[in-house]
């Protein structure tokens, strides 16, 4: 990959390199089929800053950890969410993941408490016994997409940790909604407003998989007045305190608000550690002795124990591989910027209206910052490792003011679920063709992750 652009102090460059297009309508690198490969490609040809145009719109795609600071930290004033979460409004509405400004502070400061880590540690019994009683039912020596598993897995542990609702029985239409939702946004057309309000028949889909998943988080909200606001184990969970919070003036959330926060938090709460989870496995099965290595840790910490919060900092190896895993498939793996300001990096200046991107699947298999970054090994990630990285080299949950504000919440439930499936299965793979990645707005496993399962001892 190409050293990084000089800085300059005399020179503001706004031509940066890239590839050309048709004069009409430009290129994107969705044209291709391929967004993975085409962005690396183009990332390797061009450099640090690769510029495109698609119909009017410019896009600059940044791979170097100094320029994402540049965006997520230093300069992130200049900045907004870009154009592909802004295309999901329908589905997310002004939720935590969309909304700027004074309405994204105030309801981010509502929410984070949720999300503090003594908050989460008292999550982990349910957590555990979820991973129990999910486990208990997987047959050994059957072929299994563990992956379908998981996000039923984690969709439940989310709603009822952050919601103190259960959604068992609409598991499977929350995930058909999804699957439908994800696939829409392999298409380029959903940037643009006109293309998203054709009568097609894609365009349909997509509404009657909002307006199934609104129809759930309503339940759900409806369910929770009608218990008098508070959990059924009378804790102080995040629905309660979306419920019951009061602005300056007294007012309290609109049932509209209130559905976009539930929406947006369901969904991310559960994705990101079910994909995590769904990879590790994948890694782990093709990984004989990385997966050794992981039972040994796990015999030796858990002594035959289900994994609690004391055993978290003894489980090093278990942490690597989810770490190692985030890199390798970050769950989010495209991060979308709308520049509201002219910004210089470097020798670049990046023009108000542009599109920024930056991809975690490039930065976090730079050789740069990785030795032989295509190979899964955990055992990378000492703490000398991780102090030794640049600040955005490694940043799965994102980074700055907007940092995912669930990223603990995650860590802490991937560790403890994979310990539990560790320490009750062997895995191998039950079908003998790669796993290809596929690139929504976050990185799923085309065709799930087929595992075949032996107990162990």
């Amino acid at each position: 990959m190409p050293a990084p652009a000089q800085s300059s102090s005399t020179t503001v460059r706004t031509d940066a390199p890239g590839p050309q297009g048709p004069w009409l309508w430009g290129i994107s690198p969705l044209d291709y089929g391929e967004p993975l490969e085409v962005l690396v490609r183009w990332s390797r040809e061009y450099g640090d800053v690769v510029r495109w145009r698609m119909l009017h719109l410019q896009v600059y795609l940044l791979s170097h950890p100094d320029d994402i600071e540049t965006v997520l930290l230093t300069e992130s004033r200049k900045f907004v969410k870009g154009r592909i979460l802004q295309a999901n409004r329908e589905t997310l509405g002004n939720g935590l993941l969309t909304s700027e400004g004074d309405l994204w502070l105030h309801q981010r400061r509502l929410i984070q408490p949720a999300f503090r880590r003594e908050r989460v540690l008292a999550y982990v019994p349910m957590m555990i016994a979820r991973a129990e009683q999910m486990t208990g039912h997987w047959e050994a020596g059957k072929p299994l997409d563990l992956h379908r598993e998981l996000m039923r897995l984690t969709l439940e542990i989310a709603a009822e940790t952050l919601f103190g609702v259960t959604v068992r029985e609409d598991a499977d239409r929350v995930s058909a909604a999804l699957d439908t939702l994800m696939a829409a946004n392999t298409s380029p057309g959903r940037l643009f407003l006109l293309m998203r309000r054709l009568p097609t028949a894609a365009n349909r889909r997509y509404t009657r998989a909002v307006r199934e998943l609104e129809r759930i988080v309503y339940k759900m909200i409806a369910q929770r007045r009608a218990d008098g606001l508070k959990a059924a184990n009378g804790s102080d969970d995040l629905l309660s305190r979306l419920l019951n919070a009061e602005d300056e003036n007294g007012r309290r959330m609109s049932d509209r608000q209130l559905r976009d926060e539930c929406i947006t938090l369901l969904l991310a709460g559960h994705e990101t550690t079910a994909l995590v989870l769904s990879w590790a496995a994948y890694l782990l099965a093709q990984n004989p002795d990385v997966q050794e290595q992981l039972h040994a840790e796990i015999d030796a910490v858990l002594g035959g124990h289900l994994p609690g919060v004391p055993d978290l900092p003894r489980l090093v190896h278990t942490e690597r591989v989810v770490r190692e895993t985030l890199r390798l498939y970050p769950p989010a793996w495209l991060m979308p910027r709308l520049a509201v300001e002219d910004c210089d990096l470097r020798e670049y200046r990046i023009p108000k209206s542009a599109g920024v991107i930056f991809s975690q699947w490039i930065v976090h298999r730079d050789p740069r910052w990785f030795a032989q970054p295509e190979q899964f090994r955990p055992e990378r990630w000492t703490e000398e490792f991780a102090r030794a990285l640049p600040r955005f080299a490694y940043f799965p949950f994102g980074g700055g003011p907007r940092v995912c504000v669930g990223a603990s919440f995650a860590m802490i439930e991937a560790v403890l679920l994979l310990a539990v499936i560790a320490q009750r299965f062997r895995l191998a793979l039950a079908r003998p063709d790669p796993v290809e990645p596929l690139p929504t707005m976050t990185l799923r496993p085309k065709g799930g992750v087929w595992i075949t399962l032996s107990r162990r001892p």
